[in-house]
């Protein structure tokens, strides 16, 4: 039997370390992959996004300076210790993912950030794909992949 790999982009990250709608669905994902189930997969460039809107949300106040600081330092533990537990791999932006980004923008017309999370959830052969994000939930279902949509069918922004 294969190894289940179960990709997350950034907004599915975020629902690990901030209190949202997805959230029990990711931190299941997580015991899964502590437990052995399953192994987690995000691009390296993920680990930049998660920083940003972290950063977004301490200067927006959406959370306090030490909210941030508590909250960046436990999503830097964790995800190098998932990696050294060989629980959790960083697909690192190589040439063919880069590549293969960039059929996926000109396919889909989507920003090179979503593309590139289709493209490195394709190389790590992931079994399911996360996303917070409902088009490129579509996107990546188009592409191949199975893909999960943490989004509510509706929302306030609707």
């Amino acid at each position: 039997m294969s190894e289940r790999i179960i990709y997350l982009d950034s907004s599915a990250i975020m629902k690990r370390y901030l209190e949202e709608s997805g959230t029990s669905e990711v931190s299941n994902r997580f015991k899964q992959a502590y437990s052995g189930e399953t192994r987690l997969s995000f691009s390296v460039w993920n680990v930049g996004e998660v920083l940003g809107a972290l950063d977004k949300a301490a200067r927006l106040q959406r959370m306090s300076v030490k909210e941030h600081a508590v909250t960046r330092l436990r999503f830097l533990l964790e995800l190098q210790r998932m990696v050294r537990l060989k629980i959790a791999d960083a697909v690192p932006l190589r040439s063919r993912v880069l590549l293969d980004s960039w059929r996926i923008i000109e396919k889909y017309h989507v920003y090179a950030a979503d593309a590139l999370q289709v493209a490195a959830a394709k190389h790590a052969m992931a079994s399911e794909f996360l996303t917070g994000d409902r088009r490129l939930h579509e996107v990546a279902t188009s592409s191949g992949l199975e893909s999960t949509c943490l989004t509510p069918e509706t929302s306030p922004l609707d």
